[in-house]
């Protein structure tokens, strides 16, 4: 399996129960490993560790974005 991680911003007023929902949403989702926000220092970046094989990373920032909007990717 090949492996790539993306980071995806939300808006840092996105509460606590929204982005536990965005996590088990995209972790259930095929090609997806892990997806997990950095609840103590970035409570709004959400790490996504997937199989680029699997799914392309526009198609899980298009999830995000059903639930923010103007969600947007990060460079590494």
């Amino acid at each position: 399996m090949n492996t790539a991680d993306m980071v995806i911003h939300v808006h840092p007023e996105l509460d606590a129960q929204a982005r536990t929902d965005l996590e088990r949403k995209l972790m259930g989702h095929v090609g997806v490993d892990c997806a997990e926000f950095d609840h103590l220092p970035h409570p709004h970046s959400l790490m996504v560790k997937y199989d680029p094989d699997a799914v392309e990373g526009m198609e899980l920032l298009q999830m995000v974005r059903k639930l923010d909007p103007v969600a947007s990717m990060v460079g590494l």
